[in-house]
């Protein structure tokens, strides 16, 4: 399992991204609120582009709803105690 973590950046969530079991149908990049996911220019294994996430994912869940293959593993960030 290839899986990539969100980027560091001012986030509210992270995500994981089974990248090799995505099939690159593009729904989770339209589901997106914030607009942070993007298809990459690489390949997987498969042969399929699959998404790559920049700064800004809230947490929201709705790539993790749409996504048919399951590929993602959604977490909310809690700010630290001041």
């Amino acid at each position: 399992m290839t899986a990539r973590k969100s980027p560091a950046g001012a986030s509210r969530g992270t995500l994981v991204i089974d990248t090799e079991k995505c099939k690159g149908c593009d729904l989770c990049v339209l589901a997106c609120p914030p607009q942070v996911l993007v298809m990459s220019a690489e390949v997987n294994e498969k042969g399929y582009r699959f998404p790559e996430l920049t700064p800004g994912c809230t947490g929201c869940t709705a790539c993790q709803m749409v996504c048919p293959d399951f590929v993602f593993s959604v977490y909310r960030l809690t700010p630290a105690p001041r």
